[in-house]
Parts: structure tokens; sequence; C-alpha cells
């Protein structure tokens, strides 16, 4: 099986100029964004761990309160982390694919600067007690508008150059497309119908679509999107199926905004949009499914690449985490399953795995390979902390995901069984000190990372930032 379109070679010597499409400094100022709240935000996940073994460094100062912790941690990895690492790869990819560059150079700079004060002013406002209480918008409520005019201007500078096209298009840019304009509406739902428009069961079925979809319409097209445009890059081949590619994605804009209901199973919100919900979220797995194989058929006859590339290996790693968390959602969003699992640490698990373990690690995918191309330091300092990184990163999620999923069944058995409170608590201890040790391999990983891009961009500049854009299969032929 093979795909329908040819794939387009540009020849090189026709290609403007780096300097003409893409703000390598830009890019690369969103990716040290992205790796210092990535390691804030994990930082603050290890302090909030600690309140689980009754060893919590700061007990009784409010600022510094888990509770509110937690909200650094959650939305410094959505808006800090993720969100700031796509923007500078949509900066690298999308003038790439279009032979365009963005609408305005000037407004990308802005866009940035902007971007950081809204995260920055996130953190203020949920740690002095202005969150709102929606899970993943606690976005203060003074930050909202300007975060929504911040995805306007963001979508109005990609989408200038993409809608240029004339012809078949990338399937990376499809997915880019709906990305731009989906955030914007996502975006606008949850942070603005609970707070001021709906309440009661209503307002519980909109912040559930509101967590899902941030999730599926914002993270997951243009994660997607990314790993369409690197794999068959670093591999120089195209995608195995054109077809397929299709149906990833309109099975991904059909089926995954129905889905945010399942977090709120056995509730006041009608049975029919639970049940709903529970058939979208399998379909998903379905369609998940059919994006997987068609990237393990694209590195079919280069499985040596998993090993001597390591970015390909965070990106199929990544792939791998991908089906187990959406195969485990299909089983998870069941009433049967719901019984037991409701609010236990396997839900927590799950999220890490999804969050971290599938786009956090095709994050670290793409800057593994393109940092030293955008600091022109033509190589890493050193590849063993590259390893080390992977090795630690992967591993300690892989305990924690495993530990998860045993406390979790634990304390649903228990909590089914009617044991009482405390002994939960008790069976849990050991699981949660597991999760800890866990989480700071993690965290190790990520400072052999950070030490080794350090070291990397003070080397002194070989060669200048380049990459002609290999080809993918086009979403029209």
């Amino acid at each position: 099986m093979t795909s329908i379109a040819a794939p387009i070679v540009f020849d090189a010597p026709k290609l403007p100029a780096d300097r003409e499409l893409i703000e390598t400094r830009l890019v690369w100022w969103y990716f040290v964004a992205a790796l210092a709240y990535m390691i804030v935000a994990m930082l603050a996940g290890a302090m909030i761990s600690l309140q689980f073994l009754q060893h919590y460094p700061f007990p009784g100062i409010e600022l510094l309160s888990p509770g509110r912790w937690r909200f650094v941690h959650t939305n410094g990895v959505a808006y800090g982390f993720l969100a700031n690492g796509f923007l500078g790869m949509l900066h690298w990819a999308v003038p790439r694919l279009t032979l365009r560059p963005v609408l305005s150079r000037p407004l990308s700079y802005f866009i940035f600067i902007a971007w950081q004060l809204i995260v920055v002013a996130t953190v203020v406002g949920v740690l002095t007690g202005q969150a709102q209480a929606v899970e993943w918008g606690e976005t203060p409520v003074w930050v909202d508008p300007v975060a929504l005019l911040g995805l306007v201007l963001v979508a109005i500078n990609f989408l200038h150059p993409i809608l240029q096209l004339q012809g078949p298009m990338y399937v990376t840019l499809w997915y880019f497309i709906s990305a731009l304009v989906w955030t914007v509406l996502v975006y606008m739902m949850g942070s603005f119908l609970p707070q001021y428009f709906v309440g009661g069961a209503a307002s519980a079925a909109i912040i559930g679509l509101f967590i899902h979809d941030l999730v599926g319409l914002f993270v997951t097209p243009l994660g997607w999107g990314m790993v369409y445009y690197f794999v068959p890059i670093i591999l120089k081949k195209p995608v195995w199926s054109h077809g397929l590619s299709l149906v990833g994605f309109w099975g991904l804009a059909f089926f995954y905004p129905l889905t945010g209901i399942h977090h709120f199973l056995y509730s006041p919100i009608p049975m029919f949009l639970q049940y709903g919900a529970v058939i979208s979220t399998i379909a998903v797995e379905l369609v998940v499914t059919t994006v997987i194989i068609n990237f393990f058929m694209t590195i079919r006859g280069r499985g040596d690449a998993l090993r001597t590339n390591l970015p390909i290996r965070w990106f199929y790693a990544g792939m791998v985490f991908y089906f187990t968390t959406c195969l485990q959602c299909a089983f998870h969003t069941t009433l049967t399953f719901q019984r037991i699992i409701h609010f236990t640490d396997w839900v927590v698990g799950h999220s890490h795995l999804v969050m971290f373990g599938v786009f956090g690690f095709w994050m670290l995918a793409m800057l593994t390979h393109l940092i030293p191309r955008l600091v022109g330091a033509g190589d890493w300092h050193r590849h063993s902390w590259n390893a080390w990184h992977f090795w630690l990163t992967s591993i300690g999620m892989l305990i924690m995901f495993f530990d998860l999923i045993i406390a979790g069944l634990i304390q649903g058995y228990q909590w089914r069984d009617l044991a009482p409170w405390e002994d939960s608590l008790v069976a849990s201890a050991p699981f949660w000190l597991t999760r800890t040790i866990a989480g700071t391999m993690i965290i190790v990983g990520q400072f052999f990372f950070a030490a080794n891009v350090y070291m990397t961009w003070a080397r002194k500049p070989v060669a200048a930032p380049s990459e002609a854009p290999m080809p993918v299969a086009p979403a029209a032929a």
C-alpha cells in the first residue's frame, strides 16, 4: 500500500534562503522557553508528590500550597512547554512547507513576548488564588481575553502563508489549519461559557468538552502534524499511505470533539450525552490505530533508525505510548471500568502518559533533531548525555505509568468494597513513593538534556541552520 500521490521533491537551489523564510533565532527562543517551563512544571510536580508522602517542604505557606502549585504543574506543561514548542515548530515548518514566510516577523516577536507574559501572569494569578474552577483552564479571568487575542493573532500569522497555496496541500498543513482554528474556538468555549453563561450540569458538560478538546483539538493536531512533517524528513521516505493519513485527519475531526463528557460519567449530565462520549472515545482509538499503522509501515525497511537515530526513537516510543494510552482510554470510558477506576491514580497515570509520554516525547524528538541546526553547532556536545536523557525519561515514564495503574486498581477495589478511607491511603503510600522516584528519574533526564543544549549552544557556530524540506504525502491528489 503506497501513497496515491507521487511525492513532490523540491530542487534545493530554488528554495529561498533560510534567512528569507525562517526567523531561526525566534524558533530557538521558543524552544528555550519551552524547556525552561518544562523543567519548572516538572519540579512543581515533584514538589506536589511530596505532599502524598507527608514531606511537603512548604507547609502552611499559602502561596506555596500544593493545590495551587498543581495548577502551575498542569498549566506549565500545556501553555508553557507544549504551546511554546508548538509555536517554535510552526515557525520552522510552515514556511518550509509553503515556501512563504509568516505574515509578519514583528508580529511573531510580539506574540513571543506576549505569550511569555501570559504564562507568567497565569502562574502569578493561580498562586494568588485567582484560578477559575475549570480543569486545564484555571487561567485567571483577566488573562483569558488577552490569551484569546494572542491565539487569534497566531492563527492569522500562520494561516496567511498556508491559505496562499494553490493545488495539493501537505497533510501536515491540514492538521495545522485545523489546530489554528479549533484552538481559538476551544479556548473561547472553556474560558467564557462556564464562567459567564451556563451553570450546573450544562457547565460541567462544557468543561468536560474543554478538558478533552484542549488535548484533542489543540495538542493532537499539532502533534500529529509535527510527526507527519519530521518523520519522513528524518527517514528520507514518504509516509506509507496517503489514504490512512486522510482517515486519521477526518476521524479526529469527527469523533474527538464529542469525547470530553466521559470525564463526568455517572453525573447529572443526560445519559445520552454520556453514552455518546463513550462511543466517540472508542472510535478515536480506531482512528489512532490507523495513524500508528501508517507510521510503523513507513519505517518498514528502516528499522535500523530506531537504533541509530535518537529523534526517531523518541517519535516511535511516543507512538507506542499513544496507542497504549488511547487503548486504555477506550476501556476507561466504559461504565464498567468507571465503577472501579473513577478518581483513582490510574487516571493520573493515564494523563501523564498522554501529555508527556506522547506529546512530550514527540516534542523532545523535534528538539533533539533541530537544536544543533538552530544554533549552528553541527552536532550535539555529547551524544551520551542525550542517551541518558532518553533512557532516564523513558524508564521513569514506564515505571510511573505501571505504578499508578496498580495503585489505581488497589484504590478502586478497596473503595468498591467500602474499606475505610484510611486503608486506601496506607495501601497507596508505597506506590506514591515509587511515583516520586520515577518522577525524579524523569527530571534528572531533563537536566541532562538542558545541560547538553547549553553546551551545544555555547560552541562556536560552524554552520548556518539549513534543512531542505523533504516530501511528505500531500493531503489531496
